[in-house]
């Protein structure tokens, strides 16, 4: 099927005459650009939605479906899971959501695996700093480690 039955490619001719002679300010490129990523993201979002279901999922979300998912996310589950769990793409749920007044948590930042020895040390007397320095980490990510082991932190200072 030919998407310009007509051979008229329109406005879309007439953009791609005015960047390759020239004529197109860098920040007009730059606002078709932006443009074209979004139109290629929602059409790969909704020929995901066709692959998965050839049924027509509706454009709204439904009130009842929407409740449902507020409640379940506000109850700890993840957008990436009521995505799997719906027929609607994790976009379409979040932006749902948060037109809803629902304040959506931080994404989680994985922590890498705990290096073998860390708690002992920390245990042992040695500071965060100490431990970031020797296990090559982020004193931030040191610390979320520790915090992830269970390890009770001592204050600034003590052994």
């Amino acid at each position: 099927m030919n998407p310009c039955p007509s051979g008229n490619h329109g406005h879309a001719e007439t953009i791609a005459q005015a960047l390759m002679l020239g004529e197109m300010t860098p920040d007009k490129q730059h606002e078709y650009a932006n443009m074209l990523n979004e139109m290629l993201e929602l059409l790969h979002e909704y020929a995901d939605i066709q692959e998965e279901d050839s049924t027509i999922v509706p454009a709204e979300i439904p009130a009842d479906v929407m409740r449902e998912l507020a409640e379940h996310y506000t109850a700890g589950e993840t957008l990436e899971s009521l995505a799997a769990r719906h027929p609607y793409s994790y976009r379409k749920i979040r932006t749902a959501l948060i037109g809803a007044g629902i304040a959506l948590r931080p994404p989680r930042i994985p922590l890498p695996p705990t290096p073998p020895g860390m708690v002992n040390a920390y245990g042992n007397g040695r500071s965060i700093r100490q431990l970031a320095s020797t296990y090559r980490m982020s004193y931030n990510q040191t610390r979320n480690i520790l915090i992830a082991e269970g390890v009770r932190l001592r204050r600034r200072g003590q052994p």
